[in-house]
């Protein structure tokens, strides 16, 4: 009896598997992200993003340039120590850092059991996530390919749309998990895609996530159709009948 309430006890003491690798970026990497920002924002315009980029005379110059199409070579390097010289600062990441470090508990059980569910479709995992922080850009990406997730922070540690960027985080890795075999398979419209992958955190983490909504852009009609586990599991079939009713 003794023995096998030692066993419990350790079983309970041993570290859960972590998921979640949070990073702070090189100023390398950061102007990377801050250049691709700037000769994309034309696009981020005209589709009203609002988007995050650092103060300066030579920021503007770059926009204007990226907008007739005229960044060089010589752009980037003064670009590059621009953020070296007067902007990158590492502690500004802190915070936001530690915010996401402190909710590794919850993303790490949320990632397990989405993985866990019964499903007749292929949902891809990865061993780990690799959660990198910005400060710039229009709000965060992901990468299927890498199971890697960008996120926008700021230097007080808030995050868009959630105080608690454990939202944001779980969204981003359901994201990755359909994209080949549900949105690539079935080429998926963004306001579609978006809905089924708001039900289908809301549907697994409604408790855990009380601050989780809906998108109001998403393709509500979807609703209908995943309403539990059961459908969550049947996905692969209900997103065919949906495309079969509603979009050929």
């Amino acid at each position: 009896m003794k023995i096998m309430l030692v066993l419990i006890i350790q079983s309970f003491l041993l570290p859960v598997e972590d998921r979640i690798q949070v990073t702070v970026p090189t100023v390398e990497e950061e102007t990377e992200y801050v250049w691709r920002t700037i000769a994309d924002i034309n696009f981020f315009e005209e589709h009203n993003y609002e988007i995050s980029l650092p103060q300066g005379d030579l920021i503007e110059e770059l926009k204007q340039k990226a907008k007739l199409n005229q960044l060089t070579d010589e752009d980037y390097q003064q670009l590059e120590q621009y953020m070296r010289s007067t902007i990158y600062q590492k502690t500004d990441y802190e915070k936001g850092y530690r915010k996401i470090e402190s909710n590794k508990a919850l993303l790490n059980k949320m990632i397990n059991e989405i993985g866990a569910v019964r499903k007749d479709w292929h949902y891809k995992e990865f061993k780990q996530y690799e959660v990198k922080l910005t400060l710039y850009g229009p709000g965060g990406s992901y990468d299927p390919e890498t199971g890697s997730i960008l996120i926008y922070t700021t230097k007080e540690g808030a995050f868009k749309q959630y105080d608690n960027p454990s939202n944001t985080i779980i969204h981003e890795i359901v994201h990755i998990g359909t994209e080949a075999s549900i949105m690539n398979k079935y080429n998926i419209p963004h306001p579609l895609k978006e809905r089924i992958i708001d039900n289908i955190v809301l549907i697994n983490f409604k408790e855990d996530l009380p601050e989780y909504r809906l998108q109001t852009f998403g393709d509500s009609r979807i609703d209908a159709y995943l309403k539990n586990k059961r459908s969550i599991k049947r996905l692969d079939k209900i997103v065919e009948r949906f495309q079969r009713e509603f979009v050929n």
